[in-house]
Formats: structure tokens, sequence, C-alpha cells
């Protein structure tokens, strides 16, 4: 929800309770991620960047996949027009969320990807850098490596290295914690950070995505 929405509730909570109890209704007899999928249409039409990241990550978590996301967005040009489409696209290309890239909607599979020298991560430490583009966080614990994404599955906010403090990293932009040793989400949410598979191969880091 954007401040502006959180203050109106606040300011006039008996008003605003009708707003959203009309959302519900006229909803509840979608699956959520086709709900979503239709907010996220609305805020391009209404070019809202922090509600169309926010239904975007939605529909997402909810198992839309980034080609039903670029079909919904076609399916609407009638009422968007190309230039809202491409704005639309512009942001999801900043968002850098896997799925979207051409090789993978192409049905490419997935490739190990040469990301640091395993031993450059002390035991018990987390590493973050930047791996053909994508962020990532590494924590090692002896000869286990957890490797994740570094964006919060939340709005796909990216996560800087000074988000962490011990074993918790926190999104600075709605406070989703989270545990890198498991990447469960610990405060604010409930989805966990996003989990890449890896492997050490002659004293490498790999990960495959």
């Amino acid at each position: 929800m954007s401040d502006a929405l959180n203050y109106l509730v606040q300011a006039r909570p008996e008003a605003m309770g009708h707003y959203f109890k009309f959302l519900k209704e006229t909803g509840k007899h979608l699956d959520p991620k086709t709900r979503n999928l239709i907010s996220v249409i609305t805020k391009v039409h209404a070019q809202t960047e922090r509600g169309f990241r926010q239904y975007l990550s939605r529909a997402l978590r909810e198992g839309c996949s980034p080609m039903e996301v670029l079909d919904a967005l076609l399916m609407a040009f009638p009422a968007l027009g190309l230039a809202k489409i491409v704005w639309a696209t512009d942001i999801i290309l900043a968002m850098n969320i896997p799925g979207f890239e051409p090789e993978a909607l192409r049905g490419e599979p997935p490739k190990w990807r040469d990301v640091m020298a395993a031993a450059d991560v002390p035991d018990g430490e987390v590493a973050r850098l930047t791996c053909e583009g994508r962020g990532l966080f590494i924590y090692r614990e002896k000869k286990t490596y957890q490797v994740y994404d570094s964006r919060c599955p939340h709005q796909s906010t990216d996560i800087p290295h000074l988000a962490l403090k011990g074993s918790t990293l926190t999104c600075p932009k709605h406070e989703w914690a989270f545990d890198v040793k498991s990447g469960d989400c610990i405060k604010k949410g409930n989805t966990p950070l996003t989990r890449i598979e890896s492997k050490v191969l002659k004293g490498r880091l790999m990960a495959r995505w």
C-alpha cells in the first residue's frame, strides 16, 4: 500500500473501509493470479510505477509466468496503446526479474555460471556480489553454500550489502527481514529469498539460472 493510501486509511478509516471492501468483493470470484494480473494492467493504464511493481510481484508470487505477464500487456494493447506497454516493459527490464530474459522466454534451459572462488567466502560469513548482471548473496557454512537472489521477493528491490547485520538481511524499502542462513522471511512478510541452485566445482562456486 502506498504512503498516501496509508494516510487516508488513518485519516478517514470509515470511508476507506468501504473502498477496500468494494475491491475485495469485486475480485472474490477470481483466482489470485488473475486478480493480480488485472491489477497489473490497471496500474499500467494509470502509469503508477509503484503500484505496477507491487502487483507485478504479487502476480508472479501467485504463479503467473513472465510470458503470461507479457501476453496480458499485449492483449490489453487496444486500451493501453504502445507507449504504456513500452513504459511497463522498461520497468520490468529495470527490475531485472529472472524469467523475463529472451532466452528464458524462448525455453532455453538454465546454465551454470562461474560465480567466484569458493574459498573467497569465509566460513560462517556472507558475501554480496554481482554475476553476469545479477546480484547475489552467498552464505557459507563449512562446505555448504547457500546462494540467493539479492532482490527482495516483495517488490524486487535490489538489497545492498549494507542491509546485512549479522545473519539478518533487511530490505531498506519496506523492512522485510530475512535469515540468510535459511533464506526465510522473519519479519513483515512471509515469502523467502529466492534460492539459486549452486555447487562447487574444482574450487569454483557455480550457480545455475
